[in-house]
């Protein structure tokens, strides 16, 4: 395929401007993750909303480009070697966009795979385990009698929120004094959690000071406050 129109997905959302990075997203913990990203790098884009209340990401179009019917997407014109790069999991395009870009990823090589493993440890435990507290907590889970489920996530999230809070301790971010997608791919999620969760007093989030102090300077980011109603729902 050597242009973004050949792209099945296309057919339902088209491009208005087919030579910048098109997002399929949703202004979701993950889905704020990549529109972060697209604003702090200044990369030309396009967004597209995802609407779950009308299971978008079940449609064929969507699944044609992302098989696990998540967001959020993307689909850059201008991939490697020139060619169109469809991509999805929100770490994944935080990698590829700071390295097409040069920005928000240490140059370093050890620096790098620090970040980058920060980067997974979000994707493996602060999401999931986060994800899991709003389903048996605000969602249907909430009404399963035996609570030890919701015990089991709440002890995990506090566990982590300690790993975050001592690394954060001297640190003005996850990485030191640059902000990085270290950062971009986990304070969404403490976003959520204190917000439409509602279970910041559960996790204990309050006793996290390091981190609160932390969260707060990346939500006071320009690109912070923007990307949180990218795609807009309106």
């Amino acid at each position: 395929m050597n242009a973004i129109s050949d792209f099945q997905i296309t057919k339902k959302w088209p491009a208005q401007y087919p030579d910048r990075i098109q997002l399929y997203s949703l202004p979701t913990p993950n889905g704020i993750k990549a529109s972060a990203m697209l604003e702090e790098t200044g990369l030309p884009y396009e967004a597209h909303l995802v609407s779950f209340s009308t299971d978008d990401q079940m449609t064929p179009e969507f699944l044609s480009l992302n098989p696990n019917n998540k967001i959020p997407a993307i689909l850059d014109p201008d991939g490697p070697g020139g060619k169109p790069l469809p991509l999805w999991e929100s770490g994944a395009i935080l990698i590829y966009l700071a390295e097409k870009t040069g920005k928000l990823l240490p140059s370093d090589a050890l620096g790098r795979y620090e970040a980058i493993q920060w980067v997974m440890w979000q994707m493996g435990g602060l999401g999931p385990m986060s994800g899991q507290i709003g389903f048996f907590h605000k969602f249907a889970g909430k009404d399963v009698d035996d609570k030890r489920p919701l015990e089991r996530y709440v002890n995990e999230v506090k566990r982590l929120l300690g790993v975050l809070d001592q690394r954060l301790d001297g640190r003005e971010f996850i990485m030191g004094d640059e902000y990085t997608i270290a950062d971009i791919t986990s304070w969404p999620w403490l976003r959520t959690i204190s917000g439409f969760y509602e279970a910041g007093e559960m996790v204990d989030l309050e006793s996290r000071k390091n981190v609160l102090r932390w969260f707060e300077a990346c939500m006071a980011r320009p690109a912070s406050e923007k990307s949180l109603n990218i795609p807009s729902r309106d």
